[in-house]
């Protein structure tokens, strides 16, 4: 659990703004603010359609970061936490709020993390992310098929994430907002690439195809930051 903390903390060094924002809280109150799209709404058409982006940012994503600060300032021991501890110590969150720091903390974290791994750029894996690829997964190929049956397979809302554990790749999903870093996870990782499925996230171009909108994904994936962030944890 340690060693995905310390690989956490090394991704905050490595990958700057957004990731700090991510991770940190700011501020003199030390409130969770809404990280800036490193893109337009309209930059991901037509995968992700300009309205699914502005309402899920502006809307879902902002609902996420002010239910986290109301969380939050009942409990004013916590305001010089940062999210990272909040989400490893989940545990150790007060009883009457931690499902809202569960919820709405893991919902900040994954949708900040979840942006940056986006981009309208065609990207390619560096030389040493599609080795460990391949060698894990027989083939890029490969690999896609079984992300896209773990999305698949994920019932009801949730994310789908690849993540490195013990040196080795490895696909895994979660339920609602819940992710692979928190302490109580029953599949912990280091996260380099995410996957949004809860309905929200393609209803309006892909209606209940969620097959379509994942394999719409390969598409747009930023895979120079993926490559940084495997490159960060090795």
């Amino acid at each position: 659990m340690n060693d995905i903390k310390s690989k956490i903390m090394r991704i905050t060094k490595y990958t700057g703004f957004i990731i700090g924002l991510l991770l940190f809280m700011t501020g003199a109150k030390a409130q969770f603010v809404l990280p800036a799209l490193p893109y337009s709404f309209d930059a991901l058409v037509p995968h992700i359609d300009s309205v699914t982006m502005r309402i899920h940012y502006n809307n879902h994503h902002k609902a996420y970061v002010n239910n986290l600060n109301t969380a939050i300032n009942r409990h004013p021991e916590l305001k010089n936490r940062s999210l990272e501890d909040l989400l490893f110590g989940i545990a150790q969150v007060p009883d009457d709020i931690r499902t809202a720091v569960r919820n709405n903390g893991g919902g900040h974290f994954n949708h900040s993390f979840f942006w940056m791994l986006l981009s309208p750029k065609k990207t390619k894996p560096s030389s040493k992310l599609e080795e460990a690829i391949v060698s894990r997964f027989g083939s890029m190929d490969n690999f896609k098929t079984e992300f896209q049956k773990t999305a698949m397979s994920r019932f009801g809302s949730g994310w789908v994430w690849l993540t490195v554990s013990a040196g080795k790749l490895k696909i895994m999903s979660t339920p609602n907002q819940d992710n692979p870093v928190m302490g109580d996870a029953p599949e912990k990782g280091a996260p380099i690439l995410a996957l949004d499925v809860w309905e929200h996230a393609y209803y309006l171009n892909y209606q209940s195809n969620r097959e379509a909108y994942v394999k719409a994904f390969w598409n747009i994936v930023n895979w120079d930051k993926v490559s940084d962030l495997y490159k960060s944890y090795k």
